[in-house]
C-alpha cells in the first residue's frame, strides 16, 4: 500500500487517506482481504495524528470499503458490490424524488451530469 499526503493539497488529510485507499481498493491494488496496516502504525508512518487516519478508518467502513474484525485487524472489504448497491440505492432514491418535482428525464439527468462534473472535477 502506498499513500501520498501532500500538504498543499486543497483535501483534508483524512480525505487524502480514505480516497486513496478507496481507489487502491476499488482498482485491485488493494485485494479483498488485504489487511491494512493499525491506526497508530499507519498514521506514524504518514506523520499524521492518529485521530485523522482514523477518521479515515471510519469513513471507509462507512462506505464499506473496509472492514474491522476487531482485534484481528482491519481488513479490504469486497467493496465493489457494496458500492454498487448503495450507488443504485441512492440513484432509484434520486429518480423518484425528481419525479414527485414534476422534472422531465432530460432535466434529471442534466441534474446529474452538473453534480457529477462538481463531484469529480470535470469540466
Amino acid at each position: 500500500m502506498s499513500l501520498k499526503i501532500r500538504i498543499d493539497d486543497s483535501a483534508p488529510p483524512y480525505e487524502q487517506v480514505r480516497a486513496q485507499i478507496s481507489e487502491q481498493a476499488r482498482s485491485g491494488a488493494l485485494p479483498v482481504g488485504y489487511r491494512l496496516p493499525t491506526v497508530r502504525g499507519l498514521a506514524e508512518s504518514l506523520g499524521l495524528a492518529v485521530n485523522t487516519v482514523a477518521k479515515a478508518y471510519k469513513a471507509l467502513e462507512g462506505d464499506g470499503v473496509i472492514e474491522t474484525r476487531g482485534r484481528n485487524g482491519t481488513f479490504v472489504a469486497a467493496a465493489g458490490s457494496a458500492a454498487e448497491r448503495e450507488a443504485s440505492l441512492a440513484a432509484q432514491a434520486y429518480a423518484e424524488r425528481v419525479r414527485r418535482l414534476g422534472l422531465g428525464e432530460s432535466e434529471a439527468l442534466a441534474a446529474v451530469r452538473d453534480a457529477l462534473r462538481a463531484a469529480y472535477g470535470a469540466g
